[in-house]
């Protein structure tokens, strides 16, 4: 996709997963579109199969987080000398620990959210201020030992890999692996020269990457990245989960993809399996339409960050009524938003949702006029207020 930007330069866009937005601009001849039908030295698209993992959970067949066909996979793949990939989208050991006697599960105490479980530094770490706090030895509400760690991050995978296949050599790729450009250029080397045949990974392993070896990648909980509180969700989703695919096969071998799931109904999931990118965008494309979401209509995030809940909730009722003022139904909020304080700033959020071809310049001048008239009232001299434009 190529398309003019400032001073007559040329922009070329390169991608087997476009943007809603920049697909949409090339269906309406925004962008020049050019499509490459076929793979490089005319690879095979790799076979994907999906795993129903509810009905393998009823008839108690599941092992932790594998299927009996991918581990069956796996197990076939390191015995022929290839490689697999195991693609997690959580780092950690465990997304959470809770007390299995009253339902206890820590927090931060400076953000809303919950702590990950880290096992190789025993540590619970929030993964929003990077605060970290020892794990504790009993519960504190109800004084139960019986603390145990809920979900599947790659730290446990690796474990559990590595206790199920003690022959295969194991690497893992996530933010905590690959802190130093040098231990993430070692992780790739290491598995390209074959001296690791088995990786484990969160996106990180999505994106690009070109292994001769690959012939089982498995994507083992494609409903964590489904039911993200996002309206870009899917969309996601549907990039990564055709990325991570891509790993898998090279020339003269199809590769195989082992696509897990509670939910084999949606249509998502059968456009992956199809490649139907097409299928997809046309589909969700009904949706933004309908729901009023880009590539229809501009979206606009404000969000207010105070450390006192009430005065950041009255400062948000006064800026929601000034939005409704000039731009009527456009508003939706303010609301709290799924994580509703990080780093002891409480937060709230107004979406304003604005059609195409609306004077952004107009706009600008009446979020500053807002923003200027908030922020003059000494009850607000420490609030925050900024603005996030076509958020991606």
């Amino acid at each position: 996709m190529a398309a003019k930007i400032g001073a007559g330069c040329k922009v070329l866009l390169g991608t087997a997963t476009p943007s809603m937005e920049s697909y949409y601009n090339a269906m309406k001849g925004k962008y020049g579109l050019v499509t490459l039908t076929s793979r490089y030295q005319g690879i095979q698209l790799p076979e994907i199969q999906i795993v129903d993992v509810q009905d393998l959970q009823k008839r108690k067949m599941m092992q932790g987080p594998f299927s009996p066909m991918l581990l069956g996979s796996i197990k076939k793949a390191l015995s022929a000398g290839e490689q697999v990939i195991l693609f997690q989208n959580r780092r950690g050991f465990a997304p959470m620990i809770e007390c299995r006697q009253c339902g206890w599960v820590p927090h931060c105490t400076n953000c809303d959210v919950s702590l990950t479980y880290h096992k190789n530094i025993q540590q619970l770490t929030c993964h929003y201020c990077g605060y970290t706090y020892q794990v504790p030895e009993v519960c504190p509400c109800c004084g139960s030992t019986e603390l145990k760690g809920r979900g599947y991050g790659t730290e446990k995978i690796e474990d559990q890999v590595m206790e199920i296949f003690p022959e295969a050599r194991v690497a893992r790729m996530d933010l905590d692996t690959t802190r130093t450009r040098s231990a993430y250029e070692r992780i790739i080397s290491d598995f390209s020269a074959g001296r690791t045949n088995l990786l484990i990974g969160t996106q990180m392993v999505s994106k690009g990457l070109d292994f001769d070896k690959v012939s089982v990648v498995g994507i083992l909980n494609a409903d964590s990245m489904l039911n993200y509180p996002d309206f870009r969700a899917y969309e996601h989703a549907f990039m990564m989960m055709a990325q991570v695919s891509g790993r898998a096969g090279r020339k003269g071998k199809q590769g195989l993809v082992l696509l897990q799931t509670k939910s084999p109904q949606l249509p998502v999931i059968r456009q992956v399996v199809e490649n139907d990118y097409a299928g997809f965008f046309n589909d969700l494309l009904e949706e933004r339409r309908a729901f009023r979401y880009p590539p229809f209509y501009h979206l606009i995030y404000i969000y207010m960050k105070h450390r006192y809940d009430q005065t950041v909730n009255t400062a948000a009722i006064e800026m929601g009524s000034m939005m409704r003022q000039w731009f009527g139904e456009r508003v939706l909020g303010p609301d709290k938003p799924s994580i509703a304080k990080v780093k002891q700033m409480n937060i709230r959020k107004i979406v304003l949702k604005l059609e195409n071809g609306i004077d952004m310049k107009r706009v600008r001048e009446y979020l500053n006029l807002a923003q200027d008239r908030l922020l003059k009232q000494t009850c607000y001299n420490s609030l925050q207020v900024f603005f996030d434009v076509d958020p991606l």
